[in-house]
């Protein structure tokens, strides 16, 4: 007969409480709404909409929400894709309560395919639940690793494992999870022909529906649950030979409801209830109930199912005479065990063709031996392979404590190194930062001496200037005025007198007017030079101005030539003006700014607009706090007098910037 089991998904059991916590990107209500075919294009959108997302716990918990619902509708492919993704993420964030959950997530999709893959992830995550204390996550993980070891054949490893996990579980509430550990050590003590104690676990499986039943529990799954542990205890009466107990249990089952619920349940209920029949020696309606249990199979596609009804079908026309549909049959049922790797149902098939198969009886018992050997070799070496992932595991961890620990002395060691050449750092950048002080000193001094040397420069200039006044002063008092006055008294004396002789003097004296009138104008002219712009090109007097500086600044000046500015057009009132506040200005930047470049500008901009520019990348000042110098006030001062814009722009550690505008 078929022993059925329900495998306890984790990711069902957690999905509900989920999705309360969850609808944001994921709506429950809304998913399960939807028709079969529209729920993959769904899940497909939120998981394009997850892509975009950071990575926090709404995020990783619909990871594996999307996990959940890819796996109920069976495509493995895309939940192990996102139950990878919220291990990557969960991972990324030190999440160990959803690192735990996506790896028995992963687990599950391998559990078909790749069996010693999902015992691994299964372990994985139970040392997870060790480390948290959660007993049930333990327990969970206990189960799963005991499904796996199961359905590889390995009863001994399975039962030790629902062992231990039926202890953790020993003051838990969790019924579902404890009927899956009853029922599932009721299957594997079965085939350990250990029939009793097999129907003792599966009892005490009803048992914890009852408490399911009474705490609320869904009706229709506890419904299913009872249906299963009824099917897997008539199994078990069958192997013991009291096929009546079995046939009556299952004809107590509401059939009808049954098939409109759920197909599969009932296809095998009443496979189980033909077979426990035809054992009985009771053969009405058994063909019949047969071939409608494995229509019904079929068309699901559940090929393990079909195996089941095929055996079944060989043994009934074995019964009734019918050789060559009874051989067919059991022909069919071995092929589709040979193609799911059902080692016991290809021994089943094998030693009932060896007896009805005459021909070829030796053949069937040559291949039921080959097969015995084979399944042998492959228990021992599951139980092998899952004992040295365990080894693997621990050798592992025990490896990682080690590199831990080294890790831990390296990062120390580390630690000092780096200290130490932080502290070598700090003790030569304070060494070069004294030694920039001391330059800094040094060079505030020697612009202070070029200011001294500047400013008694300019005393003596204006020294020398008073002295040629004086002396022009002396030369028009002492000379040209005495002279004039002679010839004005010469002059006088000899108006009223007209003889030649007079005459003649008369004009002596008026040559000497002309000649006081030359005298005159030399000394205007010599005057007109003191402003030296007239006859002088401004572009070359400024150009001496800047380069001049390079004799005693260390400071690198510019001056940008405005070729196309005709400074010939312009009055002498703003040469001179512009000349002054670019001494003033570049007399500052030798004695404040320390700047190493400084570029003096002058353009001519639309209107009749000239803009003068001074640009040093010295050290700056603060504007809102600097109280108004001489020099500064000087210069904004011959600015408003011609009705000009002046600006200053500077900031501490970038230089400083002055701007003046006139409108010519």
């Amino acid at each position: 007969m078929l022993p059925l089991f329900f495998f306890f998904s984790c990711q069902k059991n957690d999905s509900d409480a989920y999705a309360k916590n969850n609808t944001i990107l994921f709506n429950k209500s809304f998913f399960d709404a939807l028709e079969k075919n529209k729920k993959e294009p769904y899940l497909d959108s939120i998981g394009n909409l997850l892509e975009s997302k950071e990575n926090d716990s709404i995020v990783r918990e619909t990871h594996l929400k999307v996990a959940t619902e890819y796996y109920y509708i069976n495509n493995l492919e895309k939940s192990l894709f996102f139950s990878q993704k919220a291990l990557q993420l969960s991972k990324q964030a030190n999440d160990s309560v959803r690192i735990s959950k996506a790896l028995y997530y992963v687990g599950d999709c391998y559990q078909n395919s790749k069996s010693d893959s999902a015992y691994f992830y299964y372990l994985q995550a139970e040392k997870l639940y060790h480390k948290m204390n959660d007993y049930d996550g333990i327990a969970r993980m206990l189960f799963n690793k005991a499904y796996v070891l199961f359905y590889d054949g390995n009863y001994v490893e399975c039962e030790v494992e629902i062992s231990k996990a039926l202890q953790y579980l020993k003051n838990s509430t969790n019924h579902r999870l404890i009927y899956s550990c009853h029922t599932l050590m009721g299957n594997c003590l079965e085939k350990f022909v250990n029939y009793d104690e097999a129907l003792r676990y599966h009892n005490l499986a009803l048992l914890d529906l009852e408490k399911l039943r009474s705490s609320g529990e869904d009706k229709d799954l506890i419904h299913n649950y009872n249906l299963i542990s009824v099917i897997n205890i008539c199994n078990l009466y069958d192997l013991k030979g009291e096929f009546s107990k079995s046939i009556e249990k299952l004809q107590s089952l509401r059939f009808e409801d049954l098939k409109k619920k759920s197909p599969r349940l009932y296809a095998n209920a009443l496979s189980n209830l033909a077979y426990s029949k035809m054992k009985n020696g009771d053969y009405e309606n058994v063909e019949s109930m047969l071939f409608e249990s494995l229509r019904i199979v079929d068309s699901i596609g559940l090929t393990s199912d079909i195996l089941y009804k095929k055996i079944h079908l060989g043994e009934y026309f074995l019964t009734q005479k019918d050789t060559s549909k009874s051989i067919q049959n059991l022909k069919e049922a071995k092929q589709l065990a040979i193609e799911i790797k059902n080692s016991n149902e290809i021994l089943a098939s094998l030693k009932l063709l060896s007896k009805l198969d005459k021909k070829n009886q030796l053949f069937y018992a040559n291949e039921y031996i080959k097969v015995s050997d084979s399944i042998n070799l492959v228990q021992k070496n599951a139980h092998n392979k899952y004992a040295r992932i365990e080894y693997e595991t621990s050798r592992i961890e025990d490896e990682n404590k080690v590199l831990t620990k080294n890790n831990f002395y390296i990062l120390i060691i580390s630690f000092v190194l780096v200290l130490i050449l932080i502290v070598i750092i700090v003790l030569r950048y304070l060494k070069y930062r004294n030694k920039e002080l001391q330059f800094f000193k040094k060079q505030q001094s020697a612009n202070e001496e070029i200011y001294e040397l500047l400013t008694e420069q300019n005393k003596k200039i204006d020294i020398a200037k008073f002295n040629e006044k004086s002396r022009i002063a002396r030369e028009l008092h002492d000379g040209i005025m005495n002279k004039i006055y002679g010839v004005r008294m010469n002059l006088g004396f000899f108006n009223s007198l007209i003889d030649e002789e007079t005459i003649e003097k008369r004009k002596i004296y008026i040559s000497e007017l002309q000649n006081i009138e030359g005298e005159l104008r030399t000394i205007s002219h010599d005057l007109s030079r003191g402003s030296f712009f007239d006859g002088n090109d401004f572009n070359v007097l400024l150009t001496s101005l800047v380069e001049n500086q390079k004799e005693f600044s260390s400071t690198h000046f510019k001056y940008v030539n405005n070729e196309i500015l005709e400074w010939a057009t312009v009055q002498n009132i703003y040469k001179i003006n512009l000349y002054r506040i670019i001494q003033e200005a570049i007399l500052n930047v030798n004695k404040y700014a320390n700047a190493k470049n400084c570029i003096v500008e002058i353009q001519k901009k639309e209107n009749d607009i000239l803009k003068l520019s001074i640009t040093d990348d010295g050290q700056g000042f603060d504007v809102k706090n600097i109280k108004g110098g001489i020099g500064l006030n000087n210069m904004k001062e011959r600015a408003n007098s011609l009705k000009g814009q002046f600006s200053i722009t500077s900031k501490i550690g970038e230089g400083t910037k002055i701007e003046v505008e006139f409108n010519l």
